[in-house]
């Protein structure tokens, strides 16, 4: 094996550590872009936190729903260990409503836990 050939060899198999040690937060979002009016002006979200992250310690994980200035803090779904739902208030002069999905949590890490967010992109719930 040559020195180019031997450094390419591994130069490769660095890269391929690095891909495969790639930590993935995604968040899904379960809720139907459309709902029927509710005469309690109450709608339920919900999504799906899935990540790759071994580090995250699970009784640390506070999801919360963003609409305008407010924050509803999320309630995980019974038999599930990634969903979390909420209602959330739409007043009747309304049609739709923004929203965003944030997941605070933290980590194992050498000494103190570490401490991180992961914020979705905004959703429309239309009301019908």
């Amino acid at each position: 094996m040559t020195k180019t050939s031997c450094a390419l060899s591994l130069a490769l198999s660095f890269c391929g550590a690095l891909l495969i040690g790639c930590v993935t937060n995604t968040v899904t979002n379960l809720t139907a872009t459309t709902q029927p009016r509710d005469s309690t002006g109450m709608y339920r979200v919900e999504y799906e936190w899935d990540t790759t992250q071994q580090t995250v310690r699970p009784g640390s994980i506070k999801p919360t729903v963003l609409v305008g200035f407010n924050t509803y803090d999320m309630k995980s779904v019974l038999r599930t260990t990634n969903r979390w739902e909420a209602l959330i208030p739409v007043p009747a002069s309304k049609e739709q409503v923004i929203y965003q999905f944030k997941v605070d949590y933290e980590f194992t890490r050498f000494g103190k836990p570490g401490k991180a967010s992961k914020l979705s992109p905004e959703y429309k719930l239309i009301i019908k």
